[in-house]
Parts: structure tokens; C-alpha cells; sequence
């Protein structure tokens, strides 16, 4: 009983945190005009804070070094600071800080937290829970941001941020009491009694690791071409139809009810179709999906149905990619899913940096142009990733030597 309510309360933390990383991206030009400055400043903001997460492995390292919970008291402690700073001085240097703030926020309780449950969930178990976990995500597009949006629409841009900062002072007390120190302590005095693998080992054997680099270039261009749509439907919904703060945050819903339902469609149908056939038919759906957008976001209705297609296919490559990174390197697993949030993050980067420009000189339809094109190298690196995984041990069995007895 005790984890399903610290369940339930970190998928509500992981909703408000991400609602802060979430909210930027339809209210890009409202959060600008807000501070005094272009769109551009805005994106490279964005872009810094998804280039934090190339120390996703360092960050993520600091559970096992440190303990779970200090992870997710330091993560929830700079969230707020950073949500503070913006509520006490409105402006674009504090809004800024808060960005930066919120994503080593994330960063470190994310890990942190799956690191507890793993600890404290059996194995046969552990995919569910963390899965309910993974729905903040979601959850923060269909909740979090319309109220944000009711805010800014009643209050001003800065509106949320009191509120954000409010949230996490309170979860911030309530981790320091729910989590009990004994778990920590016991897990703590196990890890030094068992020992641990060296991590600079384990990084270098992922570094050198032909499949292991495929799929992290898989999550890198699918996020580069999710970025590319992510962080400009919103000024492109406004620039096409003039749609207000309400209306943005109503299209927001429509994505995170899509991005529920590519969740969904992991569960009916990867398994049964395998990993790999799973993320040919995603990257190849979200690819369609892209073209398709600016062909029938000619109307309210179109520009919803394109941005819904959209997200759910990207939805189900990011979902369908994570089991099948799981099983490239179990031995060190932990290690490589952190890199594969740096392949996601590195990705974001790129798009971040290509969107806002792409969109200003060029328009929407080279930006989906580039989407598509990502997602293409997103393919060629998934056809390498697959033809090592079959091809590689045939050639190590090549020249495996079977040990024979002393007589």
C-alpha cells in the first residue's frame, strides 16, 4: 500500500515538473513577448537546457553515490528554487534560470526515483509501475498545461511560476517524509558491502559498442525530429490562425491524449510485432505524419488531426525503442539508458537549434521537410543496430574457443 501511494504521488511530482518543461513550447511567443525578446532567445534557452541532459550519466549517478532520496530532494530543491526565482523577479534572466534550474531538476529525480522503485519493486513488477510513472509525460500536456494556460490568460505570463514554486516546496517536505531513511540506509550499507562495477568501465564498453551507439543514434534523430515540430506548432498555430492562449492550450490536450494513446499502442502491439518490426512502422508512421501536416494544417480541424498523428507515432517509437535498448547490453544496462536519455537529449538540441530558424527564413513545410529527413536517419541507424544484433554473435562464435579439460 505504501509504494502504490508513493507511486501515484511521484507520477503527480514527474506531471507538475514536467508541466514547466512542457509549457514552453505552445506558449513560446507568449513566454518571449513576456520577457522583452525574440522567439529565437527562447529556442536557444530551450536548447541549452536539453543540451544538460549529455550529463544525464553523471546526474543519474548521483542515487547511487549519494542515496535515492537525496536524488529526489536535490531534484525537487532546484525545481523550486528555479520556479521562485521567476515568481519573486519576472524577467527574462530569472525565466532563464528557471529553465536551466528545472531541467538538472529533472534530471536528477527522474533516475533517482526509478532507481527507488527498482529497489523496492520485484522485477516482475517493476515494468508496470514505472510505466505508470512514464504517463506524467503525458499527463502534463492534458492537465498541466491548459491550467497553465488559464493562468497566463487570466493573470499574466509569470502567473504559473508562483504556483509551480508552491507545489514543490510542498512535495519537497512531503519526499523528505514519506521516503524512510531505514530503506535508505539498508540499501546504502548493501551496495558498500557487495561492491560496484566501475562506472568509467561500463561507459567505455558502451562508447564501444557498435549496436549500443546504433540505438542511441536511434533516440537522438527520432527526438531531433520530434523537436523539429515540438518547438514551433505552437507559433505556427498562431501564425496560421491567430489561435489565442486558450486555444493553444487546448491543442496541447489534443497531444498529450495522443501521446496516451502511442502508449497504449506499445502495449497491444510491440511485443507482438517484435521491437525492431515496431520501431520500422513508428519512425515510418511519424515520418507520414510529418508530410501529412502541413498538407492538411490548412484548417483548425487539419492542423489538430496532423499535430495528433504526429505525436502519437512519435510516442510509440520512443516507447517501443526503450525495451529493445534494454536488451543490447545487460550488462550494463543502467549505464547505456542513460545514454540513451543524452541520444534523446542531444537530439532535442539539434532540433532546437534548426526550428526556430528553418521556420523564420524558410517556413513550416521545410521544417517538417527536416523532420522527415531525420526520421530517415533514424531507419539507417535502426537497419545497423539490427544487422549487428544478428550478424555479431555469429562472427564472435567464430572465434570462441571452447575451453577443454586437463587431464
Amino acid at each position: 500500500m505504501r509504494l502504490r501511494f508513493q507511486l501515484i504521488l511521484f507520477t503527480f511530482l514527474r506531471t507538475i515538473m514536467n508541466t514547466m518543461q512542457r509549457m514552453v513550447y505552445p506558449f513560446l511567443t507568449v513566454f518571449a513577448r513576456g520577457v522583452g525578446v525574440e522567439i529565437t532567445s527562447i529556442s536557444y534557452l530551450v536548447t541549452t537546457s536539453w543540451f544538460l541532459g549529455i550529463f544525464a550519466p553523471v546526474f543519474g549517478s548521483v542515487a547511487d553515490h549519494r542515496g535515492r532520496k537525496f536524488g529526489m530532494l536535490a531534484g525537487v530543491l532546484l525545481f523550486t528554487i528555479g520556479m521562485g526565482t521567476v515568481a519573486l523577479y519576472p524577467n527574462f534572466l530569472t525565466f532563464s534560470i528557471a529553465v536551466i534550474l528545472a531541467a538538472i531538476g529533472k534530471i536528477l529525480f527522474g533516475p533517482s526515483m526509478q532507481a527507488y522503485f527498482g529497489d523496492n519493486v520485484p522485477y516482475e513488477k517493476r515494468g508496470t509501475a514505472l510505466a505508470v510513472t512514464e504517463a506524467a509525460w503525458s499527463l502534463s500536456f492534458i492537465f498541466g498545461v491548459p491550467l497553465v494556460g488559464l493562468l497566463i490568460s487570466s493573470y499574466g505570463w509569470s502567473a504559473p511560476f508562483p504556483f509551480l514554486a508552491g507545489l514543490g516546496l510542498l512535495f519537497f517536505i512531503v519526499i523528505w517524509m514519506v521516503i524512510p531513511r531505514r530503506d535508505e540506509a539498508q540499501r546504502m550499507q548493501s551496495d558498500q558491502t557487495q561492491g560496484k562495477p566501475a562506472t568509467s568501465k561500463k561507459i567505455r564498453a558502451v562508447l564501444t559498442n557498435v549496436p549500443a551507439l546504433a540505438g542511441i543514434f536511434i533516440a537522438l534523430w527520432a527526438s531531433a525530429a520530434n523537436e523539429m515540430i515540438n518547438l514551433i506548432f505552437g507559433v505556427w498555430l498562431e501564425d496560421s490562425f491567430g489561435l489565442k492562449v486558450a486555444a493553444l492550450a487546448g491543442a496541447s490536450v489534443v497531444i498529450g491524449i495522443s501521446e496516451l494513446g502511442g502508449e497504449g499502442l506499445v502495449a497491444l502491439t510491440t511485443d507482438k510485432l517484435g521491437k525492431p518490426r515496431a520501431l520500422v512502422l513508428g519512425l515510418t508512421a511519424n515520418a507520414f505524419a510529418a508530410l501529412l501536416l502541413p498538407v492538411i494544417g490548412r484548417t483548425e480541424l487539419g492542423a489538430l488531426i496532423g499535430l495528433f498523428l504526429f505525436y502519437i507515432t512519435f510516442e510509440y517509437v520512443v516507447v517501443s525503442h526503450i525495451p529493445l535498448m534494454s536488451e543490447v547490453m545487460p550488462e550494463a544496462r543502467a549505464t547505456l539508458l542513460s545514454f540513451n536519455l543524452t541520444g534523446h537529449s542531444i537530439g532535442r538540441v539539434i532540433g532546437a537549434l534548426l526550428a526556430a530558424f528553418i521556420y523564420q527564413r524558410f517556413g513550416f513545410f521545410q521544417v517538417a521537410l527536416i523532420a522527415i529527413l531525420f526520421n530517415v536517419f533514424a531507419l539507417l541507424a535502426l537497419g545497423e543496430l539490427t544487422q549487428r544484433l544478428v550478424i555479431l554473435p555469429r562472427i564472435l562464435a567464430l572465434f570462441h574457443k571452447p575451453e577443454t579439460s586437463e587431464a
